[in-house]
């Protein structure tokens, strides 16, 4: 990250702490789901549903422009998470939408936010602690 502009420094923080935002209040959203029936079962449910695939793609679409960003150097250093994975969701959801399985959606909002969300910290220290 020390190879980065102060520019790009700058913007790539900007941009992980929308991420770190989106994720927050996605869990936040997501606190009274515990089962797939609950998005499904009921019309705020589904809001619930609509919600959490709206951040997942805002998710998505923000950590490719990190990406592009960092030219591609930061999110490796972090092989924890499956980062094409991340961004792969963003596609199956705007691309597919009526196809989306609530059951994945579910799995993610209750599995992978958390090591997510982790890792968006760590980069977001680095990136302050390197001003």
């Amino acid at each position: 990250m020390e190879s980065l502009s102060p520019y790009k420094k700058e913007i790539a923080l900007g941009i992980l702490k929308q991420i770190e935002e989106a994720i927050v209040r996605l869990q936040a959203r997501t606190a009274n789901i515990h089962c797939v029936d609950d998005f499904l079962l009921s019309s705020a449910g589904m809001e619930k549903l609509d919600a959490a695939c709206m951040l997942l793609i805002a998710i998505g679409e923000s950590l490719k422009g990190f990406d592009k960003v960092t030219e591609k150097r930061v999110l490796s250093t972090y092989p924890q998470i499956p980062w094409s994975n991340v961004m792969g969701v963003r596609d199956i959801i705007a691309h597919h939408y009526f196809n989306v399985d609530a059951e994945e959606i579910f799995g993610i909002v209750h599995s992978e936010l958390s090591p997510l969300l982790e890792a968006i910290r760590c980069f977001i220290q680095k990136l302050s602690s390197n001003y």
